[in-house]
Protein backbone atom coordinates (compact mmCIF):
# COMPACT_ATOMS: atom_id res chain seq x y z
CA UNK A 1 0.00 0.00 0.00
CA UNK A 2 1.23 3.49 -0.81
CA UNK A 3 0.18 6.32 1.49
CA UNK A 4 0.82 10.00 0.82
CA UNK A 5 0.35 12.47 3.65
CA UNK A 6 -0.27 16.03 2.46
CA UNK A 7 0.21 18.67 5.11
CA UNK A 8 1.15 22.31 5.24
CA UNK A 9 -0.03 25.80 5.98
CA UNK A 10 -3.64 26.75 5.45
CA UNK A 11 -3.74 28.57 2.13
CA UNK A 12 -0.65 26.85 0.73
CA UNK A 13 -2.52 24.59 -1.72
CA UNK A 14 -3.29 21.34 0.14
CA UNK A 15 -6.71 21.01 -1.50
CA UNK A 16 -5.17 21.47 -4.95
CA UNK A 17 -2.62 18.76 -4.17
CA UNK A 18 -5.27 16.34 -2.93
CA UNK A 19 -7.43 16.94 -6.01
CA UNK A 20 -4.43 16.13 -8.21
CA UNK A 21 -3.78 12.94 -6.26
CA UNK A 22 -7.43 11.99 -6.66
CA UNK A 23 -7.04 12.44 -10.42
CA UNK A 24 -4.02 10.11 -10.24
CA UNK A 25 -6.16 7.37 -8.72
CA UNK A 26 -5.60 7.91 -5.00
CA UNK A 27 -8.43 7.57 -2.51
CA UNK A 28 -8.26 10.91 -0.69
CA UNK A 29 -9.33 11.85 2.83
CA UNK A 30 -9.04 15.52 3.77
CA UNK A 31 -8.68 16.85 7.33
CA UNK A 32 -8.01 13.43 8.80
CA UNK A 33 -7.62 13.65 12.60
CA UNK A 34 -3.98 12.82 13.24
CA UNK A 35 -4.94 10.38 15.94
CA UNK A 36 -6.53 8.18 13.27
CA UNK A 37 -3.43 8.05 11.09
CA UNK A 38 -2.03 5.04 12.93
CA UNK A 39 -5.24 3.12 12.12
CA UNK A 40 -4.62 3.41 8.37
CA UNK A 41 -3.95 0.06 6.75
CA UNK A 42 -5.06 -2.09 3.85
CA UNK A 43 -7.10 -4.25 6.26
CA UNK A 44 -8.86 -1.17 7.66
CA UNK A 45 -9.87 -0.04 4.19
CA UNK A 46 -11.01 -3.50 3.19
CA UNK A 47 -13.20 -3.77 6.29
CA UNK A 48 -14.89 -0.57 5.15
CA UNK A 49 -15.44 -2.06 1.70
CA UNK A 50 -12.77 0.16 0.12
CA UNK A 51 -10.48 -1.74 -2.23
CA UNK A 52 -7.63 0.75 -2.65
CA UNK A 53 -3.87 0.27 -2.52
CA UNK A 54 -3.16 3.99 -2.90
CA UNK A 55 -4.36 6.42 -0.26
CA UNK A 56 -3.75 10.13 0.34
CA UNK A 57 -4.70 12.00 3.51
CA UNK A 58 -4.67 15.69 4.33
CA UNK A 59 -3.57 16.80 7.80
CA UNK A 60 -3.48 20.36 9.10
CA UNK A 61 -2.99 22.32 12.31
CA UNK A 62 -6.49 21.54 13.57
CA UNK A 63 -4.98 18.35 15.01
CA UNK A 64 -3.99 18.65 18.65
CA UNK A 65 -0.49 19.97 19.39
CA UNK A 66 0.46 16.77 21.25
CA UNK A 67 -0.56 14.63 18.30
CA UNK A 68 1.44 16.78 15.87
CA UNK A 69 4.50 16.52 18.13
CA UNK A 70 4.34 12.74 17.78
CA UNK A 71 3.86 12.82 14.01
CA UNK A 72 7.26 11.40 13.14
CA UNK A 73 6.77 8.40 15.45
CA UNK A 74 3.38 7.68 13.88
CA UNK A 75 4.87 7.78 10.39
CA UNK A 76 7.73 5.47 11.39
CA UNK A 77 5.24 3.03 12.92
CA UNK A 78 3.36 2.87 9.63
CA UNK A 79 6.59 2.28 7.72
CA UNK A 80 7.54 -0.49 10.13
CA UNK A 81 4.16 -2.04 9.38
CA UNK A 82 5.02 -2.31 5.69
CA UNK A 83 3.22 0.75 4.35
CA UNK A 84 5.09 2.81 1.76
CA UNK A 85 4.56 6.36 3.00
CA UNK A 86 5.62 9.77 1.75
CA UNK A 87 5.03 13.10 3.48
CA UNK A 88 4.56 16.20 1.31
CA UNK A 89 4.62 19.55 3.09
CA UNK A 90 3.32 22.70 1.38
CA UNK A 91 4.16 26.20 2.54
CA UNK A 92 4.28 29.81 1.33
CA UNK A 93 5.56 33.10 2.65
CA UNK A 94 3.32 35.01 5.04
CA UNK A 95 2.50 37.82 2.60
CA UNK A 96 1.31 35.30 0.02
CA UNK A 97 -0.90 33.48 2.54
CA UNK A 98 -2.43 36.79 3.67
CA UNK A 99 -3.07 37.84 0.08
CA UNK A 100 -4.76 34.55 -0.78
CA UNK A 101 -7.12 34.81 2.18
CA UNK A 102 -7.84 38.43 1.31
CA UNK A 103 -8.67 37.50 -2.29
CA UNK A 104 -10.87 34.51 -1.45
CA UNK A 105 -12.38 36.03 1.73
CA UNK A 106 -12.28 32.61 3.33
CA UNK A 107 -11.86 32.15 7.08
CA UNK A 108 -8.54 30.81 8.29
CA UNK A 109 -9.18 27.65 10.36
CA UNK A 110 -7.20 29.03 13.32
CA UNK A 111 -8.83 32.47 13.52
CA UNK A 112 -11.37 33.31 16.23
CA UNK A 113 -12.55 36.32 18.22
CA UNK A 114 -9.15 36.60 19.92
CA UNK A 115 -6.91 35.58 17.01
CA UNK A 116 -6.27 37.81 13.98
CA UNK A 117 -5.46 36.43 10.53
CA UNK A 118 -1.75 37.23 10.75
CA UNK A 119 -1.54 35.67 14.21
CA UNK A 120 -3.31 32.58 12.88
CA UNK A 121 -0.76 32.26 10.06
CA UNK A 122 2.14 32.47 12.52
CA UNK A 123 0.46 29.96 14.85
CA UNK A 124 -0.13 27.63 11.91
CA UNK A 125 3.55 27.69 10.98
CA UNK A 126 4.59 27.05 14.57
CA UNK A 127 2.14 24.20 15.14
CA UNK A 128 3.12 22.36 11.97
CA UNK A 129 6.88 22.65 12.51
CA UNK A 130 7.26 18.95 13.54
CA UNK A 131 5.59 17.84 10.30
CA UNK A 132 7.65 20.29 8.22
CA UNK A 133 10.86 18.97 9.76
CA UNK A 134 10.05 15.34 9.01
CA UNK A 135 8.60 15.83 5.50
CA UNK A 136 10.12 13.91 2.60
CA UNK A 137 9.59 16.87 0.31
CA UNK A 138 8.80 20.51 1.03
CA UNK A 139 7.21 22.61 -1.71
CA UNK A 140 7.11 26.41 -1.59
CA UNK A 141 3.94 27.50 -3.41
CA UNK A 142 4.51 31.27 -3.06
CA UNK A 143 5.19 31.68 -6.78
CA UNK A 144 3.01 28.89 -8.18
CA UNK A 145 -0.48 28.99 -9.60
CA UNK A 146 -2.97 26.12 -9.39
CA UNK A 147 -1.87 24.52 -12.67
CA UNK A 148 1.82 24.68 -11.79
CA UNK A 149 1.22 23.09 -8.39
CA UNK A 150 -0.78 20.29 -9.99
CA UNK A 151 2.12 19.65 -12.37
CA UNK A 152 4.64 19.61 -9.52
CA UNK A 153 2.55 17.12 -7.52
CA UNK A 154 2.02 14.91 -10.58
CA UNK A 155 5.73 14.89 -11.41
CA UNK A 156 6.70 14.23 -7.83
CA UNK A 157 4.23 11.39 -7.28
CA UNK A 158 4.60 9.69 -10.66
CA UNK A 159 8.36 9.99 -10.52
CA UNK A 160 8.49 8.64 -6.99
CA UNK A 161 6.17 5.75 -7.82
CA UNK A 162 8.24 4.71 -10.83
CA UNK A 163 11.55 5.21 -9.06
CA UNK A 164 12.53 7.89 -11.57
CA UNK A 165 14.09 11.20 -10.65
CA UNK A 166 11.69 14.12 -11.15
CA UNK A 167 13.24 17.38 -12.32
CA UNK A 168 11.75 20.87 -12.22
CA UNK A 169 13.45 23.39 -14.52
CA UNK A 170 12.51 27.01 -14.04
CA UNK A 171 13.60 30.25 -15.65
CA UNK A 172 13.49 33.49 -13.68
CA UNK A 173 14.56 37.14 -13.73
CA UNK A 174 17.20 38.30 -11.25
CA UNK A 175 15.47 41.70 -11.17
CA UNK A 176 12.55 39.99 -9.40
CA UNK A 177 14.69 38.05 -6.93
CA UNK A 178 15.90 34.48 -6.61
CA UNK A 179 13.27 31.73 -6.64
CA UNK A 180 12.92 29.81 -3.40
CA UNK A 181 13.59 26.15 -2.69
CA UNK A 182 15.92 25.42 -5.61
CA UNK A 183 18.86 23.03 -5.63
CA UNK A 184 20.95 24.64 -8.39
CA UNK A 185 20.97 28.20 -9.75
CA UNK A 186 22.74 29.19 -12.98
CA UNK A 187 23.30 32.79 -14.09
CA UNK A 188 23.22 33.41 -17.88
CA UNK A 189 23.28 37.23 -17.78
CA UNK A 190 26.69 37.13 -19.48
CA UNK A 191 25.04 36.03 -22.75
CA UNK A 192 24.06 38.68 -25.35
CA UNK A 193 20.69 40.14 -24.38
CA UNK A 194 17.94 40.07 -27.09
CA UNK A 195 16.14 42.80 -25.12
CA UNK A 196 18.36 45.39 -26.80
CA UNK A 197 17.22 44.35 -30.28
CA UNK A 198 13.93 46.21 -30.94
CA UNK A 199 12.30 43.50 -33.05
CA UNK A 200 13.05 40.85 -30.40
CA UNK A 201 12.22 42.85 -27.28
CA UNK A 202 8.55 41.86 -27.05
CA UNK A 203 9.23 38.20 -27.89
CA UNK A 204 10.44 35.47 -25.53
CA UNK A 205 12.97 32.67 -25.55
CA UNK A 206 10.22 30.37 -26.77
CA UNK A 207 9.94 32.29 -30.06
CA UNK A 208 11.96 31.20 -33.10
CA UNK A 209 13.55 34.61 -33.90
CA UNK A 210 14.94 34.86 -30.36
CA UNK A 211 16.16 31.25 -30.44
CA UNK A 212 17.88 31.79 -33.79
CA UNK A 213 19.53 34.97 -32.53
CA UNK A 214 20.87 33.25 -29.41
CA UNK A 215 22.00 30.16 -31.32
CA UNK A 216 24.08 32.40 -33.58
CA UNK A 217 26.17 33.44 -30.54
CA UNK A 218 29.01 30.97 -29.76
CA UNK A 219 28.68 31.71 -26.01
CA UNK A 220 25.12 30.40 -25.94
CA UNK A 221 25.98 26.86 -27.02
CA UNK A 222 29.01 26.82 -24.73
CA UNK A 223 26.89 27.88 -21.76
CA UNK A 224 24.19 25.32 -22.58
CA UNK A 225 26.76 22.55 -22.96
CA UNK A 226 28.39 23.43 -19.64
CA UNK A 227 25.11 23.53 -17.70
CA UNK A 228 23.91 20.30 -19.29
CA UNK A 229 27.25 18.64 -18.63
CA UNK A 230 27.22 19.65 -14.96
CA UNK A 231 23.67 18.52 -14.17
CA UNK A 232 24.05 15.32 -16.21
CA UNK A 233 27.15 14.51 -14.20
CA UNK A 234 25.51 14.97 -10.79
CA UNK A 235 21.84 14.01 -11.22
CA UNK A 236 22.59 10.26 -11.06
CA UNK A 237 24.27 10.81 -7.68
CA UNK A 238 21.10 12.46 -6.38
CA UNK A 239 19.06 9.52 -7.65
CA UNK A 240 21.37 7.02 -5.92
CA UNK A 241 20.78 8.83 -2.63
CA UNK A 242 17.03 8.18 -2.98
CA UNK A 243 16.43 11.81 -3.90
CA UNK A 244 13.27 11.87 -5.99
CA UNK A 245 12.98 15.57 -6.78
CA UNK A 246 15.55 18.15 -7.98
CA UNK A 247 14.90 21.79 -8.90
CA UNK A 248 17.21 23.64 -11.29
CA UNK A 249 16.83 27.37 -11.94
CA UNK A 250 18.37 29.48 -14.71
CA UNK A 251 18.19 33.25 -14.48
CA UNK A 252 18.80 36.25 -16.69
CA UNK A 253 17.98 39.90 -16.06
CA UNK A 254 14.25 39.89 -16.81
CA UNK A 255 13.58 36.16 -17.10
CA UNK A 256 12.12 36.54 -20.58
CA UNK A 257 14.71 35.71 -23.25
CA UNK A 258 18.03 34.04 -22.38
CA UNK A 259 16.96 32.02 -19.36
CA UNK A 260 13.78 30.86 -21.11
CA UNK A 261 15.74 29.68 -24.14
CA UNK A 262 18.34 27.84 -22.03
CA UNK A 263 15.65 26.13 -19.95
CA UNK A 264 13.75 25.00 -23.08
CA UNK A 265 16.90 23.53 -24.61
CA UNK A 266 18.03 21.97 -21.34
CA UNK A 267 14.62 20.31 -20.94
CA UNK A 268 14.84 18.90 -24.46
CA UNK A 269 18.19 17.31 -23.64
CA UNK A 270 17.31 16.04 -20.18
CA UNK A 271 14.06 14.43 -21.31
CA UNK A 272 16.12 11.96 -23.31
CA UNK A 273 17.16 10.48 -19.95
CA UNK A 274 14.65 11.82 -17.43
CA UNK A 275 11.07 11.55 -18.64
CA UNK A 276 9.74 13.31 -15.53
CA UNK A 277 11.07 16.78 -16.45
CA UNK A 278 8.79 19.75 -15.85
CA UNK A 279 9.37 23.29 -17.16
CA UNK A 280 8.18 26.48 -15.50
CA UNK A 281 8.91 30.01 -16.73
CA UNK A 282 8.34 32.18 -13.66
CA UNK A 283 8.23 35.55 -15.42
CA UNK A 284 6.05 34.49 -18.37
CA UNK A 285 2.99 33.82 -16.17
Amino acid sequence: MRLIVVSGLAGSGKSVALHMLEDLGYYCIDNLPLGLLSDVSVDTLNRQGLDFDRLAVGIDARSRRGEIAGFQDRVQSLRDGGIEIEVIYLHADTDTILRRYSETRRKHPLTDDQTSLIDAVHNDRDLLAPIAESADVSIDTSQTNIHQLRDIIRNRVEGGASGELSILLQSFGFKYGLPQAVDFVFDVRCLPNPHWIPELRELTGQDTPVAEHLEAQPQTLAMLDDIHGFVSRWLPDFARENRAYVTIAVGCTGGKHRSVYIIEQLARRLRETYAQTLVRHNELH
